[in-house]
């Protein structure tokens, strides 16, 4: 059986002064269940968005994904490209998926 599990993340552009903003273009997660079974998942933007993100400022949304087990890590990164036409991925660490009260 599969199990949905949200999570939240939130984007902010830290660093230089002299950026005007930055544009989240695509996302790539690789997901994986506690019985070792790996998603890789491509795709546009972020819950139907390519977000513009200024200084100081925070994008965040929440979606989810299916798994097998009530436990799991996700890890991936975002296709960026900021004012100048400078395109980098930002690398997104390793974290935690897991249903409601599972972890304690």
């Amino acid at each position: 059986f599969k199990q949905k599990t949200a999570y939240e993340i939130g984007v902010r552009l830290v660093g230089s002064e002299m950026c005007i903003r930055d544009r989240l273009l695509s996302r790539h997660w690789v997901i994986k269940d506690d019985n070792g079974k790996v998603q890789d998942v491509k795709g546009e933007g972020v819950i139907g968005e390519q977000p513009e993100i200024k200084p100081g400022e925070e994008f965040q949304y929440t979606s989810g994904t299916m798994i097998e087990t009530s436990f799991g890590t996700m890890k991936g990164s975002y296709h960026m490209i900021d004012d100048e036409d400078n395109y980098f991925d930002a690398v997104i660490p390793e974290f935690i998926l897991s249903i409601p009260r599972v972890i304690h």
